[in-house]
C-alpha cells in the first residue's frame, strides 16, 4: 500500500497574493516546488503526495495540474473552482478531463460570512461536485464546525475531508466546544479528517508532543482509524518545527495502532478517499 502525504502545498512566492504569509512566517517567504519536496518524502518513506490549493484561482488549479503532470509522485491535486458560479457544471466538466484532479477546496475559514457554505449557491456547487465525482476539502475554523456538519448532512453521499482538525486552539489548551462540534461532524460517515496543520496551532517555538495528545485522542475516537489521513501541511509546518518533527510527532502517536490501521492511516485511507493510483 502506498504511503501518502495527503496535504501539502506548492507556490512561487508572491508577497501580494500571499499576504497571509506575514513577517512572522519568514521561513516560508520563498518558493516551494516539487524538487524541494521530493527528497523530503523519500527520507520519510512516503511514496507520493496530494497537492492542495493555496491560492483561490483556476490559474492555481491549472498550475498544480501542470506540476502533477511533470512529477509522478504528485498523486492527486485538490484545486479551486468558483462553486457559486452559474457555469459550475461547465467548469467541472472541463476539470473532469484531468485524471489527477481529485477534489476542490475553498478557504471558508477566511470568509466574513461564517456560514457561506450553507448558501444556496454554494450548496448547488457541492451538489455539482458529487455529480462529477469530486471530493471536497473542508477548510474551516472551530466556529464553523456546526455549519460543516449541516453541509455534510445535506449531502450524505458526497465525500468530505476536514483539513487540520478545524484548527483547534492548541496553544491556549482549549478543547471545548471544539470537541463537541467535531464529534457532531464525525457522526456523518461521509466525512474524514486529516491529521495535519497541528503544529502551527501550537506554540511554534516551544510545543511538545504532549500538547497534541488530547486533540488527537478526540479525533481518533470520533472518526476511527478508517477515516483519518496523514498530512504534513508542508511547507507551512516549517514555521513550527519542520517536516521531520511534524512527521515524528504523528508517527509516535499512531504507533499504538494495529499494523492494518497504520497502513490505512499512512496511505490506504488517502488512496480510497481521493481515488489515487496505488
Amino acid at each position: 500500500m502506498a504511503r501518502i502525504d495527503a496535504h501539502q502545498h506548492f507556490w512561487q512566492f508572491d508577497p501580494v497574493r500571499d499576504a497571509w504569509i506575514g513577517t512572522d512566517m519568514a521561513a516560508i517567504q520563498r518558493d516551494f516546488l516539487p524538487t524541494d519536496l521530493a527528497p523530503i518524502l523519500q527520507k520519510h518513506g512516503l511514496d507520493g503526495c496530494v497537492a492542495v490549493q493555496a491560492s483561490q484561482s483556476e490559474a492555481e488549479t491549472d498550475w498544480l495540474l501542470q506540476l502533477a503532470g511533470e512529477h509522478d509522485f504528485i498523486r492527486g491535486v485538490v484545486g479551486w473552482v468558483d462553486l457559486q458560479a452559474e457555469n459550475i457544471h461547465e467548469r467541472l466538466a472541463h476539470y473532469s478531463r484531468f485524471d489527477k484532479l481529485k477534489g476542490f477546496r475553498h478557504v471558508l475559514q477566511g470568509e466574513a460570512d461564517r456560514a457561506l457554505m450553507l448558501r444556496n449557491e454554494f450548496r448547488r456547487g457541492v451538489a455539482a461536485l458529487y455529480q462529477h465525482g469530486f471530493a471536497y476539502d473542508l477548510l474551516v475554523l472551530p466556529d464553523q464546525l456546526s455549519y460543516a456538519a449541516e453541509l455534510a448532512a445535506a449531502f450524505p453521499a458526497q465525500p468530505f475531508v476536514l483539513d487540520h482538525l478545524a484548527k483547534p486552539l492548541i496553544k491556549a489548551g482549549e478543547i471545548e466546544p471544539w470537541r463537541r462540534d467535531l464529534q457532531a461532524l464525525a457522526a456523518h460517515e461521509n466525512v474524514l479528517c486529516k491529521i495535519s496543520g497541528m503544529v502551527t496551532e501550537a506554540d511554534w517555538q516551544h510545543w511538545q508532543p504532549a500538547d497534541f495528545r488530547p486533540y488527537l485522542d478526540v479525533v481518533f475516537e470520533a472518526f476511527g482509524a478508517n477515516r483519518v489521513l496523514f498530512g504534513s501541511d508542508w511547507p507551512v509546518c516549517n514555521v513550527a518545527g519542520g517536516y521531520g518533527r511534524t512527521h515524528a510527532l504523528v508517527a509516535d502517536y499512531v504507533a499504538r495502532l494495529s499494523t492494518g490501521e497504520q497502513a490505512r492511516f499512512w496511505g490506504g485511507n488517502a488512496v480510497r478517499f481521493y481515488n489515487l493510483a496505488n
